[in-house]
C-alpha cells in the first residue's frame, strides 16, 4: 500500500510539473529524428507489459542476473532502457526475442523482498530505438536514439481526439473500481496530447502487441486515433457488464428480500401459533409422495419438482403448475394392487349369473385366472369381443371384473382424432393433463383393474395425430411395464392391468393393433338364447326398473317368441330390451291408475301394446316364383339374408344390376353371367335366351349399400332358375363367391349367417365345402333344426336348390 501511495504521489508530482508547460515548443511539423546518442545503456527485457514515457510502474526482479543489473544500474545514474520480450514464455531470450523500440526509464526505488526477489518503481522517460547491441551476457547493453514526437499543436482533430479521449477516460475511471480516482485530478492537470495517450494507453485492458504499436506511433494523431479506437471498444464493453451486473444485482437482491420476507413472516406465524398455507401444502405433497412409493425413475422426477417449488413463490403461475404435477404422482397408484378372486368356482358362478351362454368367453377367463393362481408375475392378457351391437361385450367386462374382485374402467374411444387423449399433454401447455389411460387408473385407485376400451374400431386420425398408433404401447404387454405419459415424463407399470377392448368389426382396426390382440367373436344369440335371457334377465330388469317388482304381472307363454320374430330383427338383445321396457311401461300406466292390479302379457295383446307387426315370415312367399334365390349376408348388426332377384325382357343380351351394389358385388354378377352362358347345355339353357333377351338382376332394400362377393352363388342360381322357368325351394339359403370355371369359394361370416338363416325360418344351408371347418365352431344348439350342404362347385347347387323333378346333377354332400 505504501509502494502504490509513493506511485500516485510521484505520478501526481510529475503531471504537476509537465501541466506548467502545456505544449512544447515544436515547429508546426516535426518529424522523428535523433536527439541525443546514449552510449552502452543498460537494457532490462520484461514480460506482459509496455513501460509508457512519464508513466510510474513497479516491475518485479527475481532473476539474479537481472538483480545484478539493477544493483549497477541503481550504483551509477539509474538510467536503463525497458523493452518488452516478443514471447513472454522465453526464459533467457537473445535480442532478436525482444522489439527494436523501447522506452528510456530511471529506477526510482527498489524493495528487496525476503524471497530473494525484488520489486523496483521505474519512471520512463522516452521513446528509445536500439542501433546496436554493445553486450549481451550477462546482460544486454545498447547504443541508442531518443524519438521525438511529431505532431502539429494546431490540428483540431488532435484536439478534438484529445478531448474525446479525455471524456472517455474519465467514465471508465467511474466505472471500474480498480482505477484510482486520483487520475482524474491527472487528467485535468494533462494539456499534452502525448503524454495524455501515453497515460491513458498504459491502463487499457489491451494485449502486449497492441500496446507495442501504440509505443512505436510516433505521429500523435496515429496514437491518439489507435487509442480513441480501443478506448471505445473497452467502454462498451464495461457499459455492457455494468448493465448485466446490475440486472443480476437487482433479481439477486429481490430474491434475498423475499427470502428475508418469508423467514420473517415464518417466524412471527410461528410465534402467534399459525401455520403457513405454503409449508403445509408443501409438508402434505412430500407425505403423501412418500407413501406413495414410487419407482426410482418417477422419484427423481419428484424430488426435482419438490426443489423447484420450495424456492418458488405461491403467487407463480409455475408454481400451481408444479403443484398441479405433484398432486398428479401421488394420486397415482404406483403401488396399490387388488387382491385377485382366484376361486374358480366363484368366478364361474358369478359369470354365470350375469351372463348367459358365452361359454368361450368364460372360459378363456377361468383360464387366465388358473394360470394367475400358478404364475403371480403373469402380465394382463388384451382381449377383443367383436360381435354386432346388443351382444354384450361391454356388460361382460363389468362382469369380469367383479368375478375377479377386481376395478373396473370403461374408456370410450369411438370418434377420439386426438392423440394426446391416450398419451396426454406435456406440461408446457397450458391446462395440460395426463392421457385418458393414466386418468383412468386415478379413477380406479388401483394397478391391476379390468380396463375396458369401447369401440377401438371407430377410433379416428387427423392433423392432431393417430390415436391408434399411441394404442400400440398400451396394447403390448411386452412394452407397456414402461409405459410412458407426456404428462408424467415418467414410466408406469401397465402389465398389471387387464386390457378388454370391444368392436363391431375387424376391418376398420389398423393390423398392427389389431395383431396384439385375442379375438373372441360373439356371434349374436339365436331364438331360444334369447328367450333363455329374456326370462333370467331382462324382464326382471325392466320390472325393477318401472317400479313393478312387487306387482303381479306376468309374460304368458309365446310372448317373448312373438316378439322377436314379429317386432325386431337383431343379432342381440337392445331392441327386445326396448319391446319390453315398453310394455312394462303400458303396463306400469294400467296399475298406477288404478284400472288393473294383476296383468297377465299375452301374444294377442301385443298389437294393442307393442302396435302392428314390423317383420313378417316371408320367406316361403318371397321365394316361390322363378328368378328369386335366397343369399345370406354379413352386416355390422349381424347376419342377415338377401332375395335376389331376376327378371328378363326382350333386347340383346344386357345385363342391368340395381339394389346399391358394390364394384365387388357388380364383378360378381358378370361372373356369373358369364359362366351361365359358357354351360348353357349344362344347365339346359335355350342358347339364344341371351341374345333376344336383357337381365335386370335387382336386390331389395335398395337404400342399403351392398357389396362383397359371397352373393356370387345367388345371383347365379337365380338367373337358372329365371331362364328354366323353374322356382328354388324356399326354405334354402346360399352364400358362396363363384369364379369363371364355375368353382365356388370360402366366404367369411359363417356364424352370423347360419343365425341370420335360423331366424328366417330356413331349413337348408347351402355353402362352399372349404368354409366346413366353421362349423366346429358353432354351438349346437345354433344348428338345431338345419341342415349343411357342402358344394365345390356351382352344378352342386341343382340337386339340392330345385326339386328333384326339375333339376339333374352330382349329388351333394349333406350334413
Amino acid at each position: 500500500m505504501a509502494l502504490e501511495s509513493k506511485k500516485i504521489e510521484k505520478k501526481s508530482k510529475i503531471e504537476k510539473k509537465s501541466s506548467k508547460n502545456p505544449l512544447p515548443k515544436t515547429r508546426s511539423k516535426r518529424k522523428s529524428k535523433p536527439v541525443e546518442t546514449v552510449n552502452e545503456l543498460n537494457v532490462l527485457a520484461v514480460k506482459d507489459t509496455i513501460v509508457f514515457p512519464h508513466m510510474v510502474t513497479a516491475l518485479s526482479i527475481s532473476n539474479k542476473i537481472e538483480l545484478k543489473l539493477i544493483d549497477e544500474v541503481l550504483a551509477n545514474d539509474r538510467m536503463l532502457a525497458l523493452v518488452a520480450q516478443k514471447d513472454p514464455a522465453i526464459l533467457e531470450p537473445t535480442n532478436k526475442d525482444l522489439f527494436n523500440i523501447g522506452t528510456k526509464s530511471t529506477v526510482l526505488q527498489m524493495l528487496r523482498m525476503p524471497d530473494d526477489s525484488a520489486r523496483i518503481l521505474v519512471q520512463g522517460l522516452t521513446r528509445v530505438k536500439f542501433k546496436k547491441f554493445v553486450k549481451q551476457k550477462p546482460y544486454f547493453k545498447v547504443t541508442m536514439e531518443e524519438l521525438e514526437d511529431e505532431f502539429d499543436p494546431e490540428d483540431m482533430e488532435v484536439k478534438a481526439l484529445f478531448q474525446n479521449i479525455s471524456d472517455q477516460f474519465n467514465q471508465m475511471i467511474a466505472m471500474v473500481p480498480n482505477i484510482p480516482e486520483d487520475l482524474k485530478i491527472a487528467l485535468i492537470n494533462i494539456k499534452d496530447p502525448s503524454k495524455l495517450g501515453d497515460l491513458v494507453a498504459s491502463h487499457l485492458h489491451i494485449t502486449v502487441p497492441e500496446k507495442q504499436d501504440i509505443l512505436e506511433s510516433l505521429n500523435v494523431k496515429d496514437r491518439l486515433q489507435k487509442i480513441n479506437a480501443f478506448l471505445i471498444k473497452e467502454m462498451n464493453i464495461l457499459t455492457l457488464a455494468t448493465k448485466i451486473h446490475s440486472q443480476a444485482k437487482t433479481e439477486i437482491d429481490k430474491t434475498q428480500r423475499e427470502y428475508y420476507l418469508r423467514q420473517q413472516l415464518k417466524a412471527i406465524q410461528d410465534e402467534l401459533g399459525d401455520k403457513d398455507e405454503h409449508t403445509t401444502e408443501t409438508s402434505d405433497l412430500k407425505k403423501k409422495l412418500k407413501n406413495a412409493k414410487l419407482p426410482k425413475e418417477a422419484r427423481k422426477e419428484v424430488d426435482r419438482e419438490l426443489g423447484r417449488i420450495a424456492r418458488m413463490s405461491p403467487m407463480s403461475a409455475e408454481y400451481t403448475v408444479s403443484r398441479t404435477y405433484l398432486e398428479w404422482m401421488a394420486s397415482l397408484p404406483w403401488s396399490v394392487t387388488t387382491k385377485d378372486n382366484l376361486v374358480i368356482s366363484n368366478v364361474y358362478k358369478m359369470l354365470n349369473e350375469d351372463h348367459y351362454d358365452l361359454e368361450k368367453v368364460k372360459e378363456r377367463i377361468v383360464e387366465y385366472l388358473a394360470v394367475l393362481k400358478l404364475k403371480k408375475d403373469l402380465k394382463g392378457p388384451i382381449l377383443c369381443f367383436v360381435g354386432p351391437p346388443g351382444t354384450g361385450k361391454t356388460s361382460i367386462g363389468k362382469s369380469i371384473a367383479r368375478a375377479m374382485g377386481r376395478k373396473f374402467v370403461r374408456m370410450s374411444l369411438g370418434g377420439v382424432r386426438d392423440e394426446a387423449e391416450i398419451r396426454g399433454h406435456r406440461r408446457t401447455y397450458i391446462g395440460a393433463l395426463p392421457g385418458r389411460i393414466i386418468q383412468g387408473l386415478r379413477k380406479a385407485g388401483t394397478n391391476n383393474p379390468v380396463f375396458m376400451l369401447d369401440e377401438i374400431d371407430k377410433l379416428g386420425s387427423d392433423f392432431r395425430g393417430d390415436p391408434s398408433s399411441a394404442l400400440l404401447e398400451v396394447l403390448d404387454p411386452e412394452q407397456n411395464y414402461s409405459y410412458s405419459d407426456h404428462y408424467l415424463d415418467a414410466a408406469f407399470d401397465l402389465t398389471k392391468v387387464m386390457f378388454i377392448t370391444t368392436a363391431n368389426m375387424l376391418d376398420t382396426i389398423p393390423h398392427a393393433l389389431r395383431d396384439r390382440m385375442e379375438v373372441l367373436e360373439l356371434p349374436g344369440y339365436t331364438e331360444e338364447e334369447k328367450v333363455s335371457i329374456a326370462k333370467k334377465f331382462l324382464i326382471k330388469k325392466q320390472l325393477a326398473e318401472h317400479g313393478l317388482e312387487n306387482s303381479k304381472i306376468e309374460f304368458g307363454s309365446g310372448v317373448i317368441q312373438k316378439i322377436i320374430r314379429s317386432y325386431t330383427r337383431e343379432a342381440g338383445l337392445r331392441n327386445m330390451e326396448r319391446e319390453i321396457a315398453s310394455i312394462c311401461r303400458k303396463c306400469a300406466k294400467e296399475i298406477a291408475s288404478g284400472k288393473s292390479k294383476r296383468i297377465t302379457v299375452r301374444s294377442t295383446k301385443l298389437k294393442k301394446l307393442l302396435g302392428p307387426e314390423k317383420f313378417f315370415q316371408d320367406v316361403a312367399e318371397r321365394a316361390s316364383e322363378p328368378g328369386v334365390a335366397t343369399g345370406l349376408a354379413w352386416t355390422q348388426a349381424g347376419g342377415d339374408i338377401l332375395f335376389i332377384e331376376a327378371t328378363q325382357m326382350p333386347g340383346n343380351g344386357k345385363l342391368n344390376l340395381t339394389g346399391q351394389l358394390g364394384d365387388v358385388m357388380k364383378e360378381s354378377a358378370q361372373a356369373a353371367m358369364s359362366y351361365i352362358k359358357a354351360h348353357t347345355k349344362e344347365f339346359k339353357i335355350a342358347t339364344n335366351s341371351f341374345s333376344k333377351n336383357d337381365f335386370h338382376i335387382h336386390i331389395p332394400a335398395g337404400a342399403v349399400p351392398k357389396d362383397g362377393p359371397s352373393a356370387g352363388v345367388t345371383m347365379a342360381m337365380s338367373l337358372i332358375s329365371l331362364l328354366n322357368g323353374t322356382p328354388i325351394i324356399p326354405t334354402v339359403a346360399m352364400t358362396g363367391e363363384i369364379t369363371l370355371r364355375g368353382h365356388v369359394l370360402p366366404v367369411g361370416g359363417i356364424k352370423e349367417k347360419i343365425l341370420a338363416a335360423k331366424r328366417a325360418g330356413i331349413k337348408t344351408v347351402i355353402m362352399p365345402k372349404k368354409n366346413k371347418k366353421d362349423l366346429a365352431e358353432i354351438p349346437p344348439n345354433m344348428k338345431q333344426n338345419l341342415s349343411f350342404v357342402f358344394v365345390e362347385k356351382l352344378a352342386d347347387f341343382l340337386p339340392v336348390v330345385f326339386t328333384k323333378k326339375s333339376s339333374k346333377g352330382r349329388k351333394a354332400a349333406v350334413v
